[in-house]
């Protein structure tokens, strides 16, 4: 059998080969979530721009679904892997290819049957009903090529091919550029045809990540292994920390949208839409890092490899705190140059006003999330579904709400704002308590 790598490569350059390019595909990610809203605002509006993000926990939810799966994939798997068990990591991926399918088909079922209930739900009102159901209605369709580019992609970092999933995402948003300026930009096809170049996109980045899945000599492939429902619910489960993660932007983006729609309506709404977009762009540099580390990690857990684990969680931590600083202090010098982008002429001057007064209260998250994230991905490589989820759970789920409702109401949009730092504040607090704990064991 050929050399783990992962198991007694230098560390230093380990590192650095799995993290760069899975933070360079996360960056890249965080480009294609705004590309919509790029050519939507410039060619067609602030309200089409804020109808997709009201769409928005729609689209969270297929990757979060998807991530559940494919997150407790890697991690089971890769463990499996690192303690020299192939069979047992070739029955997991196929069982997760399996459920994956049958999970993709179910959101897509909801999305096409039921998306203008789902947009009502979301937070729409009579103005952004329709764009946002066009939105949902589109890209359902395309929620298992979503899905299972986001499986066939990460499974490259744990068949030595770490740089698969960044071929799969340039490859996406350069086709999403494309399609975006075609249908919005020529074609003039609005909302729904922002929707169908995404689900084109995603299928361009299927195409380029399958390959190798599909030759039967690669350790983890589509033909190998047997479905045993223990390992996937397992999996599952050790993955649902990821999923709560995407349940709780899901959750986030509706609270925020509806809070902002009761104190500044569809302006207010155009104004998050705008920093979330540039929030999730900087936020998903620091997953890049998580997930960079996540097969390092899982790997030599399961090959008992202490040393070389705490090593890379520290490596991890120290560049995410880095970079959330740097971060944090572009957001104050350079915000309005950023959310100019977003919109074009004088119209849009009262939402670029709001969301330059929003991003200095929001940058205060960069501080705090990248040790959050890193936190919740090292508890999920080593298979510690519960701390992970906790930590996943606090940031958006458990402390979202209760800073809107603490906030909100003495000091208005501003407490909004508020809330998304002090979420992150309160979870580090959680995260160096679960470390107390298991020290204490």
């Amino acid at each position: 059998m050929k050399e783990n790598g992962l198991l007694t490569e230098p560390l230093p350059r380990l590192f650095w080969r799995y993290v760069l390019p899975a933070m360079a595909a996360m960056v890249l990610d965080g480009i294609q979530g705004i590309v919509d809203g790029l050519f939507l605002g410039n060619y067609v509006g602030a309200e089409a721009m804020a109808s997709v993000n009201i769409a928005n926990p729609y689209f969270q939810v297929i990757i979060g679904g998807s991530m559940i799966i494919c997150t407790g994939t890697m991690s089971a798997a890769g463990r499996a892997l690192g303690a020299g068990d192939g069979k047992r990591a070739k029955d997991i991926y196929h069982s997760a290819l399996l459920v994956l399918l049958g999970l993709s088909l179910v959101i897509l079922l909801a999305g096409v049957l039921g998306a203008a209930p789902l947009a009502r739900f979301l937070g729409a009102n009579e103005v952004l009903l329709e764009g946002s159901g066009q939105y949902i209605h589109t890209l359902a369709f395309f929620a298992p090529v979503i899905a299972f580019k986001i499986l066939f992609g990460f499974s490259g970092r744990l068949v030595g091919k770490p740089q698969l999933y960044l071929a799969g995402t340039i490859t996406t948003i350069s086709t999403n550029v494309i399609m975006d300026y075609v249908a919005v930009g020529v074609l003039g096809l609005g909302v729904r045809g922002a929707a169908f170049a995404t689900g084109l996109a995603y299928l361009a980045g299927l195409l380029m990540v399958a390959g190798p899945m599909f030759r039967a000599e690669t350790v983890l492939n589509v033909y190998d292994g047997q479905f045993r429902a223990g390992e996937i619910l397992y999996a599952a489960f050790n993955g649902s920390s990821e999923g709560v993660t995407y349940a709780a932007t899901a959750l986030t983006v509706f609270l925020m949208n509806r809070s902002f729609m009761a104190y500044a309506g569809e302006s207010g709404v155009a104004a998050f839409t705008i920093i979330n977009y540039v929030g999730n762009f900087v936020t998903l540099l620091m997953f890049g890092m998580s997930d960079g580390i996540s097969p390092i990690l899982s790997n030599n857990y399961g090959a008992g490899n202490r040393e070389r684990i705490q090593k890379t969680l520290r490596a991890a931590l120290i560049c995410n705190f880095l970079l959330g600083l740097a971060l944090f202090g572009i957001f104050w010098i350079w915000g309005r140059n950023l959310i100019s982008l977003f919109l074009d002429g004088d119209q849009g001057e009262h939402v670029i006003g709001l969301a330059v007064r929003g991003a200095k209260i929001y940058g205060l998250c960069f501080l705090a999330n990248g040790f959050n994230i890193v936190q919740s991905g090292y508890h999920t490589a080593l298979g510690d579904a519960v701390s992970s989820i906790l930590i996943a759970a606090s940031r958006g789920i458990v402390f979202v709400p209760i800073g809107l409702a603490l906030f909100s109401r003495i000091l208005g949009m501003d407490g909004v704002w508020l809330s998304l730092p002090f979420a992150e504040a309160v979870t580090v607090g959680v995260c160096l308590w679960i470390g107390r704990i298991k020290k204490s064991r």
